[in-house]
């Protein structure tokens, strides 16, 4: 019996994109479905449940990172960026509000395959078996706490100061990995591949961004942080409070 073949939902409104992505992506045993604007693609996406999103920044009627931010509420789901060649500053918002990865006009189909590829297997470790690597949290896992920052991974709850804070999935696991190991550098490398996966193919402000996210929330001055430290050349550490 036959696989079942991954969805692409293509939110992509140039012609010529979709026409090339419908074709390539297919012969590489991808079903292509196509939204043409923002405001489509939001409306499809219960009906369509890809398996993937490859979302354009630039769209009719809702932008991409409204569309991103959008999904976000809805799914977990693996969702790519496309970006204009000079727009990182766009791809690094995109980031911000939910993607997994981004990919800049004009590339290469074996580019973008190698990227989906790599974003599927990443979402297929967290619930198989291989997820060894990044623990599925449980109710028995050991709640972590450092200072006024606890964290309880078998319910994904996290608390600051008090308060209880809401964090997609991408900063508590960063979050979980560095109170884990609070008082302990962690390289770029090691994170990237705890987090992301050890056949991560994306731009590594991926990580910047995301210990940039959470310095928001942790640190009293994200501006000046205390908590969440640069070893510069080396990677982050959590400090521990005297």
């Amino acid at each position: 019996m036959n696989a079942p073949m991954t969805t692409v939902l293509l939110v992509e409104d140039e012609e010529s994109f979709v026409e090339a992505l419908t074709v390539g992506l297919g012969r590489e045993g991808f079903r292509v479905e196509v939204a043409r604007d923002g405001a489509e693609a939001l409306d499809r996406f219960d009906d369509v449940n890809p398996d993937i999103v490859l979302l354009d920044l630039m769209l009719p009627k809702v932008s991409g990172i409204d569309v991103c931010r959008e999904l976000r509420t809805r799914s977990q789901v693996p969702i790519i960026m496309v970006t204009a060649k000079g727009a990182e500053i766009d791809a690094v918002v995109g980031l911000e509000v939910g993607a997994d990865d981004y990919v800049v006009k004009p590339y290469r189909l074996r580019e973008l395959v190698a990227r989906m590829r790599a974003v599927l297997r990443r979402r297929d470790e967290r619930r198989g078996p291989a997820a060894a690597l990044v623990p599925v949290p449980s109710l028995d896992d050991e709640v972590l706490e450092v200072g006024d920052v606890h964290l309880d991974p078998g319910r994904h709850e996290v608390t600051i100061r008090g308060s209880s804070v809401a964090l997609p999935l991408k900063e508590f696991e960063l979050l979980s990995l560095l109170l884990e190991h609070a008082g302990r550098v962690l390289t770029r490398d090691t994170l990237i591949d705890r987090i992301w996966g050890h056949d991560y193919v994306g731009d590594t402000k991926t990580l910047d961004v995301h210990v940039k996210r959470l310095r928001a929330k942790v640190e009293t001055d994200p501006s000046n942080p205390e908590r969440i430290v640069t070893i510069r050349g080396l990677g982050y550490k959590y400090e521990i409070p005297r």
